[in-house]
């Protein structure tokens, strides 16, 4: 067999795969030794990705831009304009994100609130616009049942029922009246969508998983000992 950077990473890969395999038996060195192989090479991935397609191109290279033309040509107004490929303005995000590190000076550690404040007031507007007009709005068009929707039986049929599970679930969920009566049904129908719905993640889950051992398998018998094709 010839050696080639090919074969060398194959036995590489196998031997990191049988040592996370070897989990199965019980803890032992080699799959802490892959563990912690695994999470070093994704933080130093995410550390080398962050600094070459985020904070460099974005940030330190245009205020390093902005110092350099205000020192040569003088300081003005171009360089406050948020809009300009190279200003001071950059300065502010930059000292918000450095607030994350006063978490390390146990006196001032207060303010990480500021960024993580921040942070999560951001992604939250910027989440729920995604979630209404990608989740929310679509659910309740799906809920809409009209005398079109029975152009194709089947279709109204699977209208009706995604009807009756999105009332039954909000009534479930409905706490401020007592579930009895009527409302005992819809909560009683509402628990059999949860819980179907539920199933089905597990299931997509499960199978999500056993997907990824059998690629794994399939590398150890194909690319490695070469017993199938």
């Amino acid at each position: 067999m010839n050696i080639t950077p090919e074969v060398i990473w194959i036995w590489i890969g196998a031997f990191m795969t049988l040592s996370i395999f070897s989990f199965l038996y019980r803890d032992n060195p080699f799959y802490r030794f892959a563990e912690h192989l695994f999470v070093g090479a994704s933080n130093g991935w995410t550390v080398g990705f962050y600094w070459h397609l985020v904070l460099k191109p974005i940030l330190f290279r245009p205020l390093g831009e902005a110092f350099r033309t205000a020192f040569t040509n003088g300081l003005s107004w171009s360089h406050f304009n948020p809009a300009a490929p190279a200003n001071f303005m950059l300065i502010v995000p930059f000292a918000i994100g450095m607030l994350y590190f006063m978490r390390f000076v146990p006196r001032a550690s207060w303010l990480v609130r500021f960024p993580i404040g921040i942070f999560m007031g951001y992604y939250t507007g910027l989440a729920i616009p995604v979630a209404f007009t990608g989740a929310l709005f679509p659910q309740l068009k799906g809920t809409i049942v009209t005398r079109g929707s029975f152009a194709d039986p089947i279709a109204g049929l699977w209208a009706v029922l995604v009807l009756i599970g999105v009332l039954g679930t909000l009534i479930y969920f409905f706490f401020s009246k007592e579930q009895k009566g009527i409302f005992k049904i819809g909560a009683k129908t509402g628990i059999v969508y949860i819980m179907l719905g539920f199933g089905a993640s597990f299931g997509f889950t499960v199978m999500a998983r056993v997907s990824l051992a059998l690629g794994r398998f399939v590398f150890l018998l194909r690319d490695w000992l070469g017993v199938i094709s």
